[in-house]
Formats: structure tokens, sequence, C-alpha cells
């Protein structure tokens, strides 16, 4: 900070003691010590101030950055699952579609009634359904 060499101080150090005599000069160099002390302490009171503001000014920034980047990714999530939501209701038109298209021919050639193909029970072999059905009565079985 300051160029002051050994020989600098010790000429100041000498005219200290011409000037001050030897009763003062403990006296004004303690005083001196102190207000350098006093000095450093401001300085770095005032240094570490400055470091915590850059270090608030860095976490800020770095939770704004975070803050974008979770905005964006939730946006990109929000699309996919848009994307998923329409990709599942096209499929499950298809799915509607291909089920009447199935079930029309089997419609058409019952007479009026269910086809016994849509009326089986799911436990029962889709081979044995229909020709079952054709021999079971259609009446109701009444039970004691």
């Amino acid at each position: 900070m300051f160029d002051i060499g050994f020989s600098e101080l010790f000429v100041v150090a000498i005219v200290a003691l011409m000037v001050l005599g030897p009763e003062r000069l403990p006296r004004a160099a303690r005083f001196t010590g102190l207000w350098v002390r006093r000095a450093r302490a401001q300085w770095y009171s005032v240094k570490s101030e400055l470091e915590r503001e850059l270090a608030d000014d860095e976490l800020k920034k770095s939770l704004v950055r975070t803050r974008d980047e979770l905005r964006e990714l939730g946006n990109e999530l929000q699309s996919h699952g848009r994307e998923l939501q329409d990709d599942l209701r096209r499929e499950g038109k298809g799915i509607e579609q291909s089920v009447k298209d199935a079930v029309a021919p089997v419609t058409k050639s019952a007479t009026g009634t269910v086809a016994p193909a849509i009326a089986q029970d799911p436990g029962q072999d889709a081979d044995k359904a229909p020709a079952e059905a054709a021999a079971t009565p259609t009446a109701p079985v009444s039970r004691p």
C-alpha cells in the first residue's frame, strides 16, 4: 500500500523521539497503534461487507437461473403431458372405432338381440361361448 521501508520508519521514529521526547513518545506510540488498529478493523469491516454483498448478488443470480431452468423444465413437462394426452385420446378413439367396427357385423347378423359374443362371461372360453349361448334359453330362470 505505502511504499515505506525500514530506513524511512527509522527516520520517522528518530524525528518523533526528538519532537515528543522520551516521556510522551510511548503514549503517542500507543495512540498511533490504536488508530492504526481501528483503521484496519474499519477496512476489514468494509471489505467483508462488500464481499457479503457480492456473494448475495451471486446467490440471487444463481437462484434466478435455477428458477428459469425449472420453469423451462415445467413447460417442457406440460407440453409432453399434453402430447401424451393427445396420443392417448387418439389411441382411445382408434380402439373405440375398432370395437365399433368389430361389433357392427355381429349386431347386424343378430335378430335384434345383443350378440352372444358381447354378452359372454369373461371367464368363458371365446370358442365355447357362441355355441353355448345359442343353446341357452333366453327366458329367465326362476330360483326357489
